[in-house]
């Protein structure tokens, strides 16, 4: 458990386990506990980083308003793996998690080993889409400055129980960095060249979709449904999630370079 100073923004993360470098970005409104229950199986193989993004959980909330964009979470994952020793892991995130690791991904394919997407959009190419969702995350923004931290509790289970500090980061995070500001991220989904698996919930109506869509657009993606689950699937589902998870992991190893076949 340590703290990351980017230009004097405190980025909490952590880190367990060793071997090959695995970074998990939680959703918006949530924190890196949401990763709790998935701990023990992934640390076993792999150096597992966890950290909460600014404005949320043990991180700092900045109070401005430009302290929070999709650029600056970007740089907040390198930054990340480069004080974790990683100089390329696999990358992954739920929901405006996965939406980040597709944009890091964007950014510095050449960090990617792969994509783990879980109960993820990956932007809109029409302006009046994005335009609503937009809308959307400025009303959501809007409640947590009038509501205060009280929103979670009608929230999903992921954020149901989480800890943040404040409302306030929670509102600047909706509007710098859930609202988007171009088609960038979903169009460079056909040049992914990193091996993908794409998770969704079978009961994540909203995002059944965009999870077709990411595995028919990446190039040799694969996709898992996990039954009876929902937007949070690792946490409705924990088990299912890791039976879905692990063999794609397992898998980037037998494939490395230099591995000797078994």
């Amino acid at each position: 458990m340590a703290k990351l100073n980017r230009n004097g923004v405190e980025i909490y993360y952590e880190v367990h386990g060793s071997g090959p470098p695995l970074i998990l970005t939680h959703g918006y409104s949530s924190t890196s506990a949401m990763w709790q229950g998935q701990i023990e199986a992934l640390s076993q193989r792999h150096k597992l980083i966890l950290w909460d993004m600014r404005g949320h959980g043990q991180s700092d909330y900045p109070d401005d308003p430009d302290a929070y964009s999709e650029a600056l979470t970007v740089g907040d994952i390198a930054a990340l793996l480069d004080a974790a020793g990683a100089d390329k892991a696999i990358v992954g995130g739920l929901s405006l998690g996965g939406y980040m690791s597709l944009a890091f991904h964007r950014a510095h394919p050449e960090r990617v080993r792969a994509l783990l997407i879980i109960d993820t959009g990956p932007g809109f190419k029409k302006d009046d889409a994005r335009d609503v969702w937009n809308k959307r995350a400025r009303e959501t923004g809007d409640r947590f400055d009038r509501e205060g931290l009280e929103v979670l509790r009608s929230l999903s289970a992921e954020r149901a129980s989480v800890t943040h500090r404040n409302a306030r980061g929670l509102a600047l995070a909706a509007r710098g960095m859930l609202a988007q500001r171009d088609a960038r991220v979903i169009e460079s989904l056909p040049g992914v060249q990193a091996p993908s698996l794409v998770v969704v919930g079978a009961d994540d109506t909203p995002f059944l979709a965009a999870s077709d869509y990411m595995a028919a657009k990446i190039p040799g993606a694969q996709k898992a449904v996990i039954p009876n689950a929902g937007h949070a699937v690792n946490i409705d589902q924990p088990q299912a999630f890791i039976a879905a998870v692990l063999p794609f992991l397992d898998g980037l190893e037998a494939d490395a370079p230099g591995k000797p076949a078994s």
